[in-house]
């Protein structure tokens, strides 16, 4: 008989693309798990890798064997949902990753909520960006995923993963304030000359960020680049910069630059993500409620000029 675990590392293979990077993700030694793999080659009898150039690719075979290693560890993520929501207890342990205006606007909230009512659920939250956060969970290194997607900008689909849409918001134009504006900018299309701040390449913010833009008529010069959205609205109130800002980053804060409406009124959607085979757990269950019932209560004071 196959053993599961071999089955299991093929598929972090399979997944992750290299030795080396799924001994780092099971903590395990490059060796070790090239060991492992030669034994599962020896149970099935048949090649299951061979090498091109320094990786190695997997055989037709061993694409059959990760399909039903997926197909197992649903089942098994399965069992243990339901044998959890067998209990009167709602109690584990839930990894979490989430984007920074996220974090900032509805974890102390959540968190507080999960603390009183599920005491006995211990939250792990790490800050990602979505893109990466998202196939993190697919890959089952996270529980849940709170993503974004920005208009006419879809967010990557896993087949394993639902979607929730947890609250959405608005982007806007956020220029300097009058007190250190060197010039008054009333639409995108006055910010032709500016300096921008966007977030890194390969962030839906910033490929959105680029195309409004370009439609507006613009490539924008972008001198500042930082994922960090309270590095962003610094620049901005210190005349540095300006940039295209979502509502939830006023959460808890007074605004402090000049906001301004886009054409067309374009708004972010906000949604989490879980394994469909573990979406019943009921510690999950728990923190996706306390996450909506969080997400009611965000009223960011914003004034737009203008």
């Amino acid at each position: 008989m196959l053993d599961v675990r071999r089955l299991l590392l093929l598929r972090e293979l399979k997944l992750r693309g290299t030795l080396a990077e799924v001994a780092d993700a099971l903590k395990y030694s490059p060796s070790s798990v090239s060991q492992q793999l030669a034994l599962l080659e020896k149970e099935a009898g048949v090649e299951l890798l061979r090498k091109t150039g320094r990786r190695v690719a997997l055989t037709p075979q061993a694409e059959l064997l990760v399909l039903h290693a997926g197909e197992l560890l649903e089942t098994l993520e399965r069992a243990e949902a339901e044998l959890a929501g067998s209990l009167t207890t709602v109690a584990g342990t839930v990894r979490i990753a989430i984007f920074q205006s996220a974090a900032l606007a509805l974890m102390p909230e959540a968190l507080t909520l999960m603390n009183r009512e599920y005491p006995e659920v211990r939250i792990e939250m790490v800050q990602r960006e979505p893109e990466t956060a998202l196939r993190e969970t697919w890959t089952r290194d996270f529980d849940l995923v709170v993503a974004e997607q920005y208009p006419g900008h879809a967010a990557p689909r896993f087949p394993e993963l639902d979607r929730v849409e947890l609250t959405s918001d608005a982007v806007r134009l956020a220029v300097p304030p009058r007190a250190t504006a060197t010039r008054t900018i009333s639409s995108i299309e006055q910010t032709a000359g500016s300096s921008w701040v966007m977030e890194p390449h390969g962030t839906a913010s910033r490929h959105w960020a680029e195309q409004a833009c370009r439609s507006a008529g613009f490539e924008p010069d972008v001198r500042y680049e930082t994922a960090d959205l309270q590095a962003q609205i610094s620049l901005i109130e210190s005349g540095n910069a300006v940039a295209l800002l979502p509502d939830l980053v006023w959460t808890n804060r007074a605004v402090s630059v000049d906001l301004l409406a886009l054409p067309g009124d374009p708004h972010r959607t906000v949604f989490t993500s879980v394994r469909g085979a573990n979406a019943n757990r009921p510690a999950l269950v728990a923190l996706r409620k306390v996450l909506a019932s969080a997400a009611e209560h965000v009223a960011p004071g914003v004034t737009v000029r203008g």
